[in-house]
């Protein structure tokens, strides 16, 4: 089964292509040796000019550059900018789990990074682009930024580059002189992909570089056209293409402009559309990224485009390139380039139902957030988690779309709740608390979704840690919970105030709220409160020293959640008992169930979870005499405590002991063995951090060579941990630039560090 969240590792993240890449050669170059001068660099040029194919060609490229620390972020789908540096977050694979902006998690992660990171699509999102950008740039100073854009960004640094059109041949060319342009090369690749036997004949040589020049070179108009050859020849492509071309010269008194042009050949693919093929494209515009078939039934079928004549239509479409066709673990989506899917919703604004469509989505997405709610504590929970993280960006469309009235924000509120554990499980409670922020501004007083939201806000504030603004809505949840005698509202609130006090050690408050409160739920018949109250009064009872008690509660609960199937909760529950385990001293016990954790976790993917188990087994192997392990898993703990933006000390029980292991094993193991231990651990990824632990890896093997630093050096390496840049470093320690990346060298050498964050993580360590 795969996991419910794919591992989010920033390193390589690039799209695959769904089309063979023609060409560009010279320009590619060109891209790649301003990377090497310029801390952004910045492709212009219309739409269909190829701009994201170059950049992604480029990235590609780039990746052994960059030791594979390439990041992909698609922009094309995003509309509202305030989600712009948590969409860049989400794809460098961050979490949110605390009260520090999103915008100091981005930087203070890629801070001491050597990276690439492409933003392609910036045009409708030009300002938070350029800011997000400048601040990236002036703190990070080993971060390159590739961003395309059909306008420069205007950030102090950048390097322009215009993207030009392929290019074309003159008349009178050879055939075998063709296939030295690359917009020839282009029209015959995906000539024989439509007409296999197509080859460029002294014939039609001359009607080839007709249609080559008529198209401008543009990329996506010579795909467009190369579809015809099903049924034109070259010279009947040409001709048309000409009258239609001499209809706009007419019009203009000029020749047609690269937008009229690729316009002009949109216009001719949609009239050659049939009546249904015109209908689905311009309705799956409102889709934003990709949709599958389920969705195009739901939101795009009606009486004129009946559910059992989609697929057909589906397929024509694609036939005629307006469609690409994507599939990942056995699952087909469909999406449109977005200089397709702008044109189709101009035409559906025009036709007056945009609108209309896109309440469809909304609808759409309502009965797939339901249905993620009434499944979610059960055995298809993982399906249903990767089922709404493929529809994220139709997902925030849909509420997007909820910000028009009081009575759209009430049911884009009640999408929100029932999506709660997906933005908890993805680590985007910025996200969740920004859509609970702006719908319950804009609901009545009196929608009934307003409890139920307002418990659910102050929950993710607790995760984060901001406790001002936990306070200030908890006191505004109970205020509602009264208003309308709602019950299962004043139960969850009981539940949260319980999960404040157990994580600030707070044992016997906690166990009577989560007992209050589960009885409550079970009166009520609502399972998931119950259980998850229970299973966390499990934990507090442990706490208040009852650990047999605890321990039996924990243990009913997890037997619980296996039987319905459940994994997300059932994991946290696992860790609980491994938890209260390990602060009463059973340590093999709390291993054997920490061990269980991340065995549930390979299928999960659940960041916050997997870091609380490492960091508890860490102590776990600091009382087993196993003080090497114990370091190197408190190393790989403290990278994903990094990835998800928040640490341990969240739970004030653990702080003193977790404080006091740490003192223990470099006491055994000596300063220097343990800090080169503990660095051995921050390299490690994710899965190698869990097959480590689980003694599935050869790491556990590895004995790391313990290498002193100078005293110079060590002074160097304490200013790199404090985030200064090379030139901070040569100022503050009147030494020159080259003597400062010199030292910095030597410190990489040493401690086989690949970055600044590892001898970052060293220093802390000592």
């Amino acid at each position: 089964m795969p996991s419910a969240a794919a591992e989010r590792s920033p390193v390589s993240r690039l799209p695959v292509e769904v089309t063979t890449y023609v060409g560009r050669t010279t320009e590619i170059l060109e891209v790649k040796r301003l990377l090497g001068v310029a801390p952004l660099v910045t492709l212009t040029g219309p739409g269909g000019v190829g701009k994201t194919r170059l950049a992604l060609r480029v990235a590609t490229a780039e990746r052994a550059a960059f030791a594979d620390d390439v990041v992909f972020v698609s922009l094309a789908e995003l509309r509202e900018p305030k989600l712009l540096i948590n969409t860049v977050a989400d794809r460098l694979g961050l979490g949110d789990r605390s009260t520090r902006s999103v915008t100091d998690v981005v930087v203070d992660h890629l801070r001491s990074r050597r990276l690439l990171l492409v933003l392609d699509n910036c045009e409708h999102l030009v300002e938070a682009c350029a800011r997000f950008i400048e601040t990236v740039l002036t703190s990070c100073p080993e971060v390159v930024v590739l961003a395309t854009s059909r306008q420069s960004l205007g950030v102090p640094g950048e390097h322009v580059l215009p993207v030009p059109p392929l290019a074309i041949p003159e008349p009178g060319e050879s055939s075998d002189a063709l296939q030295r342009y690359d917009s020839v090369r282009m029209f015959l690749d995906r000539a024989t992909a439509v007409v296999p036997s197509f080859t460029i004949t002294d014939e039609h040589v001359d009607d080839v570089i007709r249609l080559c020049r008529a198209l401008d070179g543009l990329p996506l108009a010579i795909e467009l056209a190369a579809v015809r050859l099903r049924s034109l020849s070259p010279r009947q492509l040409a001709d048309r293409l000409n009258k239609r071309f001499t209809l706009l010269t007419q019009a203009t008194r000029s020749a047609p402009s690269r937008h009229e042009t690729l316009q002009a050949l949109i216009d001719w693919s949609h009239q050659l559309c049939t009546d249904q093929e015109r209908t689905l494209w311009a309705r799956a515009s409102v889709f934003s990224g990709s949709f599958d078939l389920e969705a195009a039934e739901a939101v795009c079928c009606g009486a004129d485009l009946p559910r059992d004549e989609l697929i057909d239509v589906l397929d024509g479409l694609i036939d005629k390139s307006i469609l690409l066709r994507e599939e990942n673990q056995g699952h087909v989506r469909y999406r449109m380039l977005e200089t397709v899917r702008q044109y189709a919703e101009d035409r559906l604004r025009a036709e007056g139902d945009h609108d209309r469509m896109r309440r469809r989505l909304r609808d759409w997405c309502l009965e797939l957030t339901t249905g993620f709610a009434e499944n979610y504590v059960g055995p298809d929970q993982l399906d249903w988690v990767l089922r709404i993280n493929r529809e994220h960006a139709n997902l925030r469309q849909a509420l997007d779309f909820c910000l028009s009235g009081p009575a759209e924000a009430g049911i884009g509120l009640r999408m929100v709740t029932e999506v709660t554990e997906f933005w908890v499980m993805r680590g985007l409670m910025t996200e969740g608390r920004i859509w609970y922020s702006t719908l319950t501004d804009l609901i009545s007083e009196d929608d009934p979704v307003r409890p139920a939201a307002a418990w659910r806000a102050a929950f993710l504030a607790l995760v984060q840690g901001d406790l001002p603004a936990y306070e200030s809505l908890m006191a505004e949840a109970g205020e509602v919970a009264e208003r309308f005698d709602d019950d299962n509202s004043r139960a969850y609130i009981r539940h949260v105030r319980a999960y404040a006090a157990l994580m600030g050690n707070e044992g016997a408050k906690s166990a009577e709220l989560f007992r209050s409160a589960a009885e409550t739920f079970k009166e009520q018949g609502d399972l998931s409160g119950e259980l998850w109250s229970t299973y966390n009064s499990g934990l507090a009872l442990a706490l208040t020293g009852d650990l047999d008690g605890g321990r039996a509660v924990l243990r009913e609960s997890i037997d619980r959640y296996a039987a319905l199937g459940e994994k997300s909760w059932r994991s946290w529950a696992l860790w609980s008992l491994c938890a209260a385990e390990y602060l009463h001293g059973r340590y093999e016990a709390a291993e054997e169930a920490g061990l269980e954790v991340l065995r549930l976790q390979r299928q999960v993917r659940h960041q916050a979870v997997m870091a609380f188990a490492l960091h508890v087994l860490a102590g776990c192997s600091t009382h087993l005499g196993e003080y090497q392990r114990a370091a190197r898993l408190l190393g790989g703990a403290m990278t994903l405590w990094q990835l998800v933006g928040a640490s341990p000390g969240s739970y004030a029980a653990f702080h003193e002991p977790m404080q006091r292991d740490i003192m223990l094993v470099t006491s055994e193991l000596g300063t220097e063995r343990a800090a080169a231990e503990f660095m051995a651990g921050t390299t490690m990824s994710t899965d190698e951090s869990v097959a480590y632990a689980l003694r599935e890896g050869a790491k556990d093997q590895a004995n790391p060579q313990v290498v002193p630093l100078t005293k110079r050096e060590m002074e160097v390496a304490l200013l790199v941990a404090k985030g200064m840049t090379n030139r901070e470093i040569a100022k503050e320690l009147v030494i020159s630039l080259r003597t400062a990346e010199t030292h910095i060298d030597h410190i990489r050498t040493k401690l086989g560090s690949s970055n600044r964050a590892q001898i970052a993580a060293w220093v802390v360590a000592q």
